[in-house]
């Protein structure tokens, strides 16, 4: 007997640690055949990853090789904790650029202090991942809504590409934000060297070229070594910007050299990048689940994502992410489980060990040409054009994203992106709809009259359905509407119905305005009833005596039924 209590009790331990060590799930049912598609798909992501590393990397402001340690280190790190079976993590475009703006000022010109602060980043967002996951703040995803995403990563698109612009035309470029680097290359354009445009626009041609024909091949890795090969045997690595040489060997593990308390700006970068680190993997994380038909754990996220960049850290990385891109390249390669990842990484470490040699001569503008495609999927036009048509105030909120990443800059982006999501949302539940019901021919149900023009209205009877909770801050907007109707309804108005089926929560201002509107209405000589009130807001209400100032709350009434006996108490 006490054996079997025993093995009750710890059923839900062993569960728990599954969930939070997920390899512990999905190692013990590991199919011998999955082998060789997890392997096939490792060596296809790392084939994918070396250029877009090293192109990722140069636009964060860091040695190439850097890149190249957060796709191995992030990948090792994500396959303990993750719970998705497909994302790959690593630099994406976004967080580069946020990097590469936003360290330089804090580093104050310091090469080796810039490539610190860039790892004590990528250590602090470990840290903040780890307090969100204790916390249960999982619900960050919520804070940027999906309007505010498409606005926020056109803007990081263009801010990219005008950085990427100088090394693909082989020109100076400079300044501190989009309009500076916009005159500055016009400015230039005139010192374009012809070489590094061919160079440039010839990889452009052929990444467009293989992404269309040839979409589950690691196209950028052919276009790299093409361009490797060519320059070697012309001898032009002296008339152009290459990558020049890497050092060899695997990453030097180490606590961060700096402090939190040694770098003042730190916590705003490190905030933004795990927004941004973490909306951009649970986004991609749950389009792979959903289509492979598995559930995502996005509150363990937060631990992959965490793990992902501690260990970055200690291999003197900088924030790393799950991007929809890389993991498209894993999930079309075949990959079954997260050991891809470990095989990606293993195949990117002998990458480090034995060919950074043959990479030196590799161009920038070829680099450049890797980065402007793999951001052209940023910039959704389609999507923009559909807001315009449906929602013009969607559309200015994207825009208002877009011009505030522009202007602003990445960093500060993030946070205009935030506020103007939360903004929104405010504003929607600050004024929900107030729909005024009629009665569908022929029925006994109601719906709204501004929708459903045959509906037929009730002669005396007005009747309303807020589409939210009532709460403090909307019962303003909620009885200034129902006032002002009742208004121009005039005075052939004798019963008021609420039919609060459509408002799930109710709180004490929103019960002082059920009381508020009563008065009003009884001023005017009218009754008001409430209907389809659910059960914790009957609770409420019958707790703060709405039934002796509103009648019987009967949780089967129906709008039917409170007309009905309306229309009896008339003809008497």
């Amino acid at each position: 007997m006490d054996s079997t209590n025993d093995a009750v009790s710890r059923k839900p331990k062993i569960n728990r640690w599954k969930t939070v060590f997920p390899p512990a799930e999905w190692v013990p049912g590991y199919q011998a055949g999955w082998l060789k598609d997890d392997l096939f798909a490792g060596i296809t992501l790392a084939a994918y990853a070396v250029p877009v590393a090293l192109a990722y990397a140069t636009l964060a402001g860091l040695p190439p090789q850097i890149g190249v340690y957060g796709y191995l280190l992030g990948g090792l790190g994500y396959a303990l904790f993750g719970s998705s079976r497909h994302l790959a993590i690593g630099p994406t475009s976004a967080i580069s650029l946020m990097i590469g703006v936003s360290v330089a000022p804090l580093a104050m010109g310091d090469p080796v202090r810039y490539g610190q602060i860039a790892t004590l980043a990528a250590f602090v967002v470990a840290a903040m991942c780890a307090a969100a996951w204790v916390l249960r703040l999982s619900t960050l995803t919520t804070f940027i809504s999906e309007t505010v995403l498409l606005g926020f990563k056109a803007g990081a698109a263009l801010s990219i590409a005008v950085t990427q612009i100088p090394a693909l035309f082989g020109i100076p470029g400079g300044g501190h934000n989009f309009v500076e680097r916009v005159a500055k290359i016009a400015g230039q354009f005139l010192q374009m060297q012809p070489i590094v445009v061919v160079i440039g626009l010839a990889s452009l041609v052929l990444l467009w070229l293989g992404e269309r024909f040839l979409p589950s091949r690691p196209v950028a890795l052919f276009v790299v070594i093409i361009s490797i090969v060519f320059i070697s045997i012309t001898n032009l690595a002296a008339h152009i910007t290459t990558v020049g040489e890497l050092p060899s060997g695997l990453p030097k593990f180490s606590l961060p050299l700096l402090r939190i308390h040694e770098v003042n700006g730190i916590l705003p970068v490190a905030f933004a990048a795990l927004l941004l680190s973490y909306i951009e993997s649970v986004s991609a994380a749950r389009a792979l689940a959903a289509k492979h038909g598995y559930k995502l754990d996005v509150r363990q996220e937060l631990l992959g994502i965490g793990s992902a960049n501690l260990l970055v850290a200690f291999g003197q990385g900088y924030p790393v992410a799950g991007g929809l891109s890389q993991s498209a390249v894993n999930e079309k390669a075949g990959a079954k489980t997260p050991l891809s990842l470990v095989f990606a990484s293993v195949t990117l470490a002998l990458c480090l060990l034995f060919f950074t040699g043959f990479l030196r001569n590799l161009p920038k503008a070829v680099l450049a040409a890797v980065v402007l495609m793999a951001i052209r999927g940023l910039i959704n036009l389609r999507e923009m054009a559909h807001l315009w048509r449906v929602s013009r105030l969607e559309f200015t909120i994207a825009t208002i994203a877009l011009i505030g990443v522009l202007l602003l800059g990445i960093l500060k982006g993030v946070v205009v992106a935030a506020i103007v999501s939360i903004l929104l949302l405010l504003q929607r539940v600050a004024h929900p709809h107030v729909a005024f019901l009629g009665r569908i021919p022929n029925t006994s149900r109601f719906s709204d009259l501004a929708r459903h023009q045959s509906n037929q209205r009730i002669p005396g009877v007005l009747i309303f359905r807020v589409e939210a909770g009532i709460v403090y801050f909307n019962v303003d907007h909620v009885l200034r509407v129902v006032l002002d109707r009742v208004e121009v309804e005039g005075k052939s108005i004798r019963l008021v119905v609420c039919d609060l089926s459509t408002s799930p929560a109710v709180d004490l201002a929103g019960v002082r305005m059920l009381f508020e509107l009563e008065t009003a209405l009884t001023k005017r000589n009218i009754k008001l009833r409430l209907v389809e009130a659910r059960a914790s807001v009957r609770d409420l209400l019958r707790l703060e005596g709405a039934e002796g100032r509103l009648g019987h709350i009967d949780r089967s009434a129906m709008v039917a039924d409170v007309i009905e006996q309306f229309q009896k108490e008339a003809k008497r």
